[in-house]
């Protein structure tokens, strides 16, 4: 782990929560798909509400001071890295204070087949293959299972990937369907990376433009967003094999009915 780089810009300035009236949003700039699990305090499908500040989401931790400081203030019980040795080694996190570093090393988009990208069909039937990836690809599942596992003890922590969207967001669409938000909710909010990431997204493009060609920029750009259909393909792949994501979680995970039952608790408000 490393540490906090020079700030090149100030913290984006938190937004009003159109949920709830004097609630704040808290982002970052230097890791823009950060983001609180609950989102504004998402509405569950039985009246109740997500609760915030026990799980938070993220692109990977290259902060700037005022950010690592920011993140620094949320208390934070561990951090939770789902990429490759490879990947950190490339960037590593920096150390969050108070917050144990741990890896469940989950096999993300595999660069050397994004390489050989030339369509966007073709790149968007490999980020199909991912997301079934995380449902039939055993060891997989078992990184997964320890990642839900930590969670289960208790927030606040922070998990992440690189880019925040494809691990990442499996893991939250998980965790939301856990604690009762509907899957319209869920898809929006799995949406939502393409816009707060569109600042990260821009300089990848810019440097596959620079190093590729600009012709090439289209042929990528799918492995670069999130789109419904990947997380349909995920959830075709879980019912096919599973029937439900409550089996995905008991018997592909491995998660016991306590495990469960704690993490529904902690993303609930109390009622």
């Amino acid at each position: 782990m490393t540490s906090p780089s020079t700030p090149s810009s100030p913290s984006t300035p938190s937004t009003p929560s159109p949920a709830s009236a004097g609630e704040e949003i808290l982002r970052l700039a230097s890791a823009d798909n950060f983001r609180d699990v609950a989102g504004p305090g998402y509405p569950t499908a039985d009246g109740g509400r997500v609760r915030r500040g026990v799980f938070y989401r993220s692109n990977a931790l290259r902060l700037t001071e005022a950010d690592h400081g920011t993140v620094n203030g949320l208390g934070l019980r561990a951090v939770l890295d789902l990429r490759s040795r490879a990947e950190i080694d490339h960037h590593p996190d920096v150390e969050v204070p108070g917050a144990p570093w741990q890896n469940f090393d989950v096999s993300g988009i595999p660069m050397d087949k994004v390489a050989e990208l030339r369509d966007r069909a073709t790149a968007v039937a490999l980020m199909d293959d991912v997301y079934r990836g995380f449902v039939e690809d055993e060891r997989v599942r078992g990184e997964f299972g320890g990642l839900f596992r930590q969670l289960a003890t208790g927030g606040p922590q922070l998990f992440h990937c690189t880019a925040g969207k494809d691990r990442t967001g499996w893991v939250a669409a998980l965790l939301l369907h856990v604690a009762g938000v509907d899957d319209a909710t869920i898809e929006a909010d799995y949406l939502l990376s393409n816009e707060l990431s569109a600042g990260s997204r821009a300089a990848i493009e810019a440097e596959i433009a620079q190093h590729a060609g600009p012709e090439h920029v289209a042929a990528f750009e799918p492995t670069l967003v999130v789109d419904a259909e990947y997380l349909r393909s995920g959830y075709d792949a879980l019912e096919a094999r599973y029937g439900d994501r409550a089996t995905y979680l008991r018997e592909g995970l491995g998660l016991d009915e306590t495990t469960v039952a704690t993490l529904r608790d902690l993303l609930r408000e109390p009622e």
